[in-house]
């Protein structure tokens, strides 16, 4: 049986290679990663909680690092940062449902959020509905489509890759 504490060490561990992993994609596809069209490769993270707790740390740090290192403006590194976590939360308390329902949460919050930081934080010349349109088709593609094939690969596996940590 392990202790609290060696729970602690695992869940941090998990927690920043998750983020670690997140800010590596998002830099590695840094030119689709940001603007009115997104497509963040390293969304498909954002499935991650619905497996594992330390996914909800771990996306939201992964995040946040991947916006302050790509540049963004200080809303966006805020707020972008905070829709992630929110998305993560909600994905969290949606683990025990179908597993169609892990990337909905990310989905949502990014496409009503994002555009404001768009509009109003970058000044793009678009309006917020079309945006959230945008938005959402890109985490539609990131987190719909390859974080349902990355849950899908690594569910199988989660008991293994995902030890049990605190919760």
């Amino acid at each position: 049986m392990k202790t609290t504490q060696q729970n602690k060490v695992l869940f941090m561990a998990q927690a920043a290679m998750i983020a670690a992993i997140y800010v590596v994609l998002t830099m590695l596809g840094a030119s689709f990663a940001f603007g009115e069209v997104q497509i963040r490769f390293s969304e498909a993270l954002t499935v991650l909680p619905a497996l594992t707790p330390a996914g909800i740390p771990g996306v939201f740090l992964g995040c946040l690092i991947s916006n302050i290192l790509g540049g963004a403006i200080l809303p966006d590194i805020v707020f972008g940062s905070i829709a992630t976590l929110i998305g993560a939360l909600f994905t969290w308390q949606l683990r025990n449902k179908s597993k169609y329902l892990a990337p909905i949460p990310p989905i949502i919050a990014n496409a009503l959020i994002v555009p404001f930081i768009l509009k109003y934080g970058y000044a793009v010349p678009l309006p917020i509905p079309f945006m959230m349109l945008t938005v959402g088709l890109g985490e539609i593609i990131s987190c719909g489509v390859l974080g349902m094939i990355l849950y899908t690969a690594l569910n199988k596996y989660k008991g293994v890759l995902f030890k049990p940590s605190v919760s």
